[in-house]
């Protein structure tokens, strides 16, 4: 008995490592995924510039990547993690090997039905996405037939959800998390030899850019099969009515699709949002669709390398926590993640709001993006800025929900945040144009992130370890120090001045990035504040 607590503590910090390792590989790998999707904008920033038929572009990827959120990466992954790690933990591998070729067989057909749905309506689709496309004709053809092509994109990136959920549940993260990679590598591909290629033929070169995205879906697919191979979880499919109907049968599939009624609605809620902005972007400047893409492209940095990547990790083992009715395990978890959003992603944010212009002109500031769509790109990444907090927070704190199988309360909150997002639009808009728009995401963001907060609080799920307020005020000097710096190289400096010297600029910033992280660390441990401590907690 006098062993026990010590073994306790000590399978704790063991786990709380395992935790941090396994969070920091997804990290880093998508990290890298993150840096090729960078230079993949650049390039088509630098190729294509703002204009009426990126715009086509940026409308037509957006419409399989709206259906992926909601069914692929939002409600089917929501629902399916949960009731996988519940399965593995109650039944065994061989029982949650046969739930995987059911969910794998339903999942085939529906996906089937919805590529033909999908390309015969694209018009409608493109339509009710941005219909301000239509004030260039041209651009909106464009966007109906590279909609027509990609739709089936939809298609390949359920199939890696689905295998994305078990790889993830076995706590296999490597694979899932480096495989975006080929996406990008498949885009610079086509944007670089692909649409110089597709010029000489008298195809719009912006064509080629959604065949890299279909090439880059068959890649993620090949690989991440080739890792449940591995893995003995490969599914089985059935094709024919009777295996449908086989599949249906079993108590898995089931419960998936009960989770995934409310959890649709949750993600319909977000993507609805989506969906209104991109309509109201395209009634804007020509130009104000790809200038949110842009800065939304810089905000996928600290939200991915954060947020999901605590999100993928904390999801299955908090399920796991759940379905063993370890109630502590599961609260120190979330205290885990939460203060890992604070120390990584409140700095991130003021860098964002005080830096924003000379991290846009050293990405982007090439070729056709002018001066001027630097500083249109800028006040909307400041406007996303605001809301960074939230963002990244909201990746540990709806888990905590679908953890314990319950999605209602975050939709919930999510459609409540929906209306006040769009009352934000109603004032922003109107004085701000296209920050408005991101502005009024930040927003909405911080006040769902402060209401997932409260619900756990309030139902006791999730009670705070000490130390939060002398943590707090730790970070708080730390990220004093560095907007200091930040605010004063940025004035320093005219960074989109010195596009003439390309070397210089991207020299000076990764000096000053490299100063801002060891300002910030050091401040942090001169606080007092021990990442051995953070790590074991």
């Amino acid at each position: 008995m006098l062993s026990a607590k010590p073994a306790i503590v000590a399978n704790r910090y063991t786990q709380s490592v395992s935790l941090f390792k396994s969070a920091s590989i997804v990290s880093g790998l998508t990290l890298v995924s993150r840096i090729t999707g960078l230079m993949r904008e650049l390039l088509i920033a630098s190729t294509f510039g703002a204009s009426a038929l990126t715009d086509a572009f940026n409308v037509a990827f957006r419409i399989p990547n709206l259906f992926r959120r909601l069914f692929a990466e939002g409600a089917f992954s929501q629902a399916f993690v949960p009731v996988l790690a519940a399965s593995r933990q109650q039944h065994g591998d061989e029982a949650t090997h046969v739930l995987i070729n059911q969910v794998a067989t339903l999942l085939i057909w529906v996906l089937l039905l919805t590529s033909v749905l999908g390309v015969a309506g694209a018009p409608l689709l493109v339509w009710a996405m941005a219909s301000g496309l239509q004030q260039s004709p041209e651009g909106f053809e464009v966007a109906v037939a590279m909609t027509r092509f990609m739709f089936p994109y939809i298609a390949f990136m359920s199939l890696v959800a689905l295998a994305a959920g078990v790889l993830n549940t076995w706590k296999r993260f490597a694979v899932p998390a480096a495989t975006p990679v080929l996406l990008n590598v498949s885009m610079i591909a086509a944007a670089w030899w692909g649409g110089p290629w597709f010029g000489t033929l008298g195809v719009p070169p912006i064509y080629a850019l959604a065949v890299g995205v279909m090439l880059g879906g068959v890649a993620q697919l090949s690989v991440q099969l080739l890792a449940l191979r591995r893995l003995g979880m490969l599914p089985h499919v059935g094709l024919s009515w009777c295996a449908v109907r086989e599949a249906w049968s079993g108590d898995g599939p089931k419960r998936i699709l009960q989770l995934m009624v409310p959890a649709l609605l949750g993600v319909s809620v977000a993507q609805i949002s989506l969906l209104i902005n991109t309509q109201i972007a395209s009634h804007l400047a020509p130009g104000s669709v790809s200038w949110l893409g842009y800065a939304d492209r810089l905000m996928e940095f600290p939200t991915a390398l954060l947020g999901v990547a605590l999100g993928v990790v904390l999801m299955p083992q908090l399920s796991a926590a759940k379905a063993a009715n370890d109630t502590q395990k599961y609260s120190d978890m979330l205290d885990w993640g939460l203060r890992l959003v604070v120390v990584l992603a409140l700095p991130c944010a003021l860098a964002l709001l005080v830096f924003s212009k000379a991290l846009v002109a050293v990405l982007y500031n090439y070729g056709a993006f002018t001066a001027h769509d630097v500083q249109q790109t800028t006040v909307a990444l400041m406007g996303y800025g605001v809301g960074l907090l939230g963002l990244v927070a909201i990746k540990v704190l709806a888990p905590g929900y679908y953890a314990s199988q319950d999605i209602r309360t975050p939709v919930r909150i999510a459609v409540a945040v929906l209306v006040i997002t769009q009352l934000l639009n109603l004032a922003l808009v109107p004085y701000l144009a296209h920050a408005g728009l991101a502005l009024s995401i930040g927003l909405g963001a911080l006040v769902n992130a402060a209401w997932l907060f409260w619900g756990l609080r309030n139902k006791g799920a999730f009670v705070p370890n000490a130390g939060w307020l002398r943590f707090v005020l730790q970070v708080l000097m730390a990220c004093a120090v560095l907007s200091a710096w930040l605010y004063g190289v940025a004035q320093y400096w005219d960074w989109t001045a010195l596009r003439a010297t390309p070397l210089l600029r991207v020299g000076l910033m990764t000096c000053v990035l490299a100063v801002s992280a060891f300002l910030y660390f050091v401040t942090l441990a001169l606080t007092g504040l021990k990442f051995r401590v953070l790590l074991r907690r």
